[in-house]
């Protein structure tokens, strides 16, 4: 956020969160000797400190606050926008806020050696205990085929994640959360423990847990579709495409959607497309959704609870676009338009004149 609003020719006023003062202070000096060097204005950077309920519903209310980009949970991010909608003059909230970032494993992708099955299954646990699970992209739900297929996947997730041990969480409140979700989620009808690590030597520090159960379960439980911000995730067993699309249907809106197959299983996997399209900001084949890479073509974003405007992305080069307003100069002479669009192009931009690329 911080980069695409300095790219945008933006001021940024920056929150940090409690959880990580000292980092946000490092980054704050670095940015700001950078601002030094380059011979800009003290003001286009500046890094505060204080509760969100306060400090940060003032800013977003703050008159001088043109938009407001949060990465946090869905109660705070719901909160900031309606703070932003209920101002004088309304202003674009681009929030960041609950994702379960489903994966979908075929049963050509079980297919083959058992090291194959045991890799993938160790790929998965990976992604699902990286950073203590703490990871907007963490994979929270996995559906996997029922059958022989299915069971050796699960036997093999079951054997990764007991080789696990918990890690540190941000706060003491996070790792709480965590152990109030799990609890709820593995007490839940028709939800069993599929495997779990041991908790870490150190403080908030959880064993990893894998939960399983049924696609019909899945379907008529709203536990089941809970976010969990840490290493916990839901393996789904189903049986048809209908099953999928039943499921991908009762999804709310997720960053990604993930799905491993081969080329035997493109003619189950074609009527997903659609569904998930609507579901979902970025759909990755043979991948894992915890890599968000910096490129053109990355979005990282999605419909509603996984952030609050579904046309954007914050990351990747569109996500500028976020902290852009456009502009007509219709019929100005050449002394009064911005110097950037001089016909003469002194900046050298890539432009479009008559829709034409110059």
């Amino acid at each position: 956020d911080t980069a695409s609003a300095l790219a945008a020719g933006c001021p940024v006023v920056f929150k940090a969160h409690n959880a990580h003062p000292g980092t946000s202070e490092l980054v704050g000096h670095a940015i700001t000797k950078a601002i030094t060097d380059h011979g800009l204005h003290p003001g286009v950077f500046s890094l505060i400190y204080g509760p969100g309920t306060s400090i940060g519903q003032a800013l977003v209310a703050d008159p001088n606050i043109k938009a407001v980009g949060f990465t946090g949970s869905q109660a705070a991010g719901t909160a900031l926008t309606r703070t932003a909608a209920n101002r004088p003059e309304p202003i674009p909230v681009y929030a960041e806020m609950s994702s379960l970032n489903p994966v979908i494993v075929f049963e050509g992708a079980l297919t083959g050696p058992t090291a194959n099955i045991d890799a993938l299954a160790q790929q998965y646990v990976a992604a699902v205990t990286g950073s203590s699970g703490q990871l907007c992209t963490s994979p929270g739900l996995l559906f996997a085929p029922t059958g022989d297929a299915g069971d050796k996947f699960a036997a093999a997730v079951n054997h990764a994640i007991t080789t696990c041990a918990g890690q540190t969480m941000l706060t003491e409140s996070i790792a709480g959360s965590w152990h109030t979700g799990t609890e709820a989620l593995g007490s839940a009808d028709g939800v069993t423990v599929l495997g779990q690590g041991a908790d870490g030597q150190t403080h908030n520090a959880p064993a990893p847990a894998i939960y399983a159960t049924q696609v019909k379960d899945f379907l008529t439980n709203e536990i089941l579709h809970q976010e969990i911000f840490g290493a916990a995730s839901l393996v789904i067993r189903y049986t048809t495409t209908s099953d999928l699309l039943d499921a991908i249907t009762r999804l709310e809106g997720q960053l990604t959607a993930t799905l491993h197959l081969t080329n035997h299983d493109y003619p189950t996997a074609a009527p997903l497309i659609p569904a998930l399209e609507q579901k979902a900001g970025r759909i990755i084949v043979n991948g894992w959704p915890t890599g968000v890479e910096v490129g053109h073509a990355m979005v990282h974003g999605g419909p509603y609870p996984a952030t609050s405007d579904t046309r954007t992305t914050s990351v990747g080069t569109l996500a500028i676009n976020r902290f852009l307003r456009p502009v007509a100069y219709q019929n100005l002479p050449t002394e009064l338009l911005p110097t950037p669009l001089h016909n003469t192009n002194p900046w050298h931009l890539n432009r479009l004149i008559n829709g034409q690329p110059t």
